[in-house]
């Protein structure tokens, strides 16, 4: 899926391809690194602290937002550091077993960021239009069977492949790249792209537009009822959340989207360097959340302070800030009333 154009030449030795040429595998090795470094760090401590910060741990939400930094988080430690020495050595070094399996830690980790993803939008779509049902849905036990099911299903995807049953895993040699390949003239990456990549954006993006249309009409409602001053506020929160998560699927689609469009028009690696810049955009991905998060909500900026920077023990005034989001977004438990 990754576009790296080398070649061979006739000792055996591996040089770049003409129009192929070496600062671009340099650049896209360092930007690699730097990814890798950065993204581990970011998503560890995006895990950690909203698991710590009591005020948003019980949220349904933050369950979702949690699989997909530990998604970002192993896609940063284990494909990063792979594709680097795949750029610095020109060629796959890890042996034949590894070259199997990395394409279920790549494809595997983009399914369960699209689908936490989908988890995400369904729960604020439910909690926004449907907060009478909403504590029903989401209980522990069923929160823990839903990221459950994402991540099995996620890394489920290529068993056919894996077993050499329906195409097979293996070194692309045209572009040095382990990935998915055809065997007896059959490949399912038409198929993997449509069941998991377009369908949830498609299941995405109808969503957000029912939130928009759901959160018009209880605005004109309000307004009609009682000015606008008042009962909005649990909503305009919710709203603020939902705002978060949305930014979070479109720089998502930002960064998959010119690489999606490189595998369609340019299959003949014909444009080299646009396809080494569509993946260093794909794997920027992992990297971003964590930024956003920080940069866009207060509460999210609260876990990080809490943890990077806890207030003193002897500071016995100290008081964590009200939560910026509706407590009906909790996970629903006996014992919560």
């Amino acid at each position: 899926m990754e576009a790296e154009l080398l070649s061979i030449n006739m000792t055996g030795n591996y040089t770049d391809h003409p129009t192929f040429p070496r600062p671009v595998t340099i650049i896209a090795a360092v930007c690699a690194i730097v990814f890798g470094i950065v993204g581990v760090t970011g998503n560890l401590i995006t895990a950690i602290a909203l698991l710590k910060y009591p005020r948003i741990r019980k949220h349904a939400t933050t369950a979702f937002v949690i699989s997909l930094s530990i998604s970002d988080l192993v896609f940063s430690a284990i494909n990063m550091p792979v594709t680097a020495s795949r750029y610095i050595e020109l060629h796959w070094i890890l042996g034949e077993v590894m070259c199997r399996i990395f394409p279920i830690f790549f494809y595997g980790n983009v399914a369960v960021s699209l689908l936490s993803m989908v988890g995400i939008t369904i729960n604020r779509y439910l909690l926004i239009s449907r907060p009478d049902i909403y504590p029903e849905i989401y209980t522990e036990r069923r929160i823990t069977m839903m990221l459950v099911g994402i991540w099995v299903v996620s890394f489920s995807i290529l068993i056919p492949s894996l077993l050499d049953k329906w195409g097979t895993l293996g070194l692309d040699e045209k572009t040095f790249s382990c990935t998915i390949l055809k065997k007896d003239g059959r490949s399912p990456k038409k198929l993997l792209f449509i069941i998991g990549f377009a369908i949830p954006c498609f299941v995405i993006i109808l969503s957000y537009l029912c939130i928009y249309w759901r959160v018009r009409q209880s605005l004109k409602k309000l307004q009609a009822h009682s000015g606008g001053k008042r009962g909005g506020f649990q909503r305009k929160e919710d709203s603020r959340v939902t705002r978060l998560m949305l930014t979070i699927f479109v720089c998502f689609l930002l960064c998959f989207m010119p690489l999606m469009v490189a595998n369609v028009v340019d299959e003949e690696m014909e444009r080299p360097v646009f396809n080494v810049i569509a993946s260093i955009l794909s794997w920027a991905s992992s990297v971003i959340n964590p930024f956003i998060y920080a940069g866009t909500n207060r509460l999210y900026r609260e876990a990080y302070k809490q943890l990077l920077c806890p207030p003193r023990t002897s500071n016995k005034n100290f008081r964590p800030p009200r939560p910026t989001h509706s407590h009906s977004s909790k996970v629903s438990t006996p014992n919560v009333t």
